[in-house]
């Protein structure tokens, strides 16, 4: 059976409140800042801004200004250039997301379909 990639949903606390979405890819955790956090209806797209990869010992880091909001483990249903489709298997259920690449940044969108 293979390894299931792991999640961490950062909660930043300073200089401004946002959070970071971090999947575990080809060694690294590729990051995403989302200022307004997860969307909760499918009604809704937040902003994602890709930011640097992350060492992996960033899935369990917490300080006095970053605390783990939910982590677990991530499957990709769909890929292509402009957007990746995925399931974050959270702490206390599973969602279905898009993250959708604009001219500029990535939109994250709760999908409809959901596991």
């Amino acid at each position: 059976m293979a390894r299931r990639l792991a999640f961490v949903l950062h909660e930043h606390r300073k200089p401004r409140h946002h959070f970071d979405l971090r999947l575990e890819e080809n060694g690294v955790l590729r990051s995403w800042a989302v200022p307004r956090g997860l969307p909760t209806s499918s009604g809704q797209n937040r902003l994602a801004i890709e930011v640097a990869d992350h060492d992996l010992d960033h899935l369990d880091y917490e300080d006095a200004d970053k605390s783990i909001a939910d982590s677990g483990w991530w499957e990709e249903r769909d890929r292509n250039e402009r957007r990746i489709v995925f399931t974050l298997h959270g702490q206390a259920d599973a969602r279905r997301y898009a993250l959708i690449r604009t001219d500029s940044d990535w939109l994250l969108h709760l999908t409809r379909d959901q596991p």
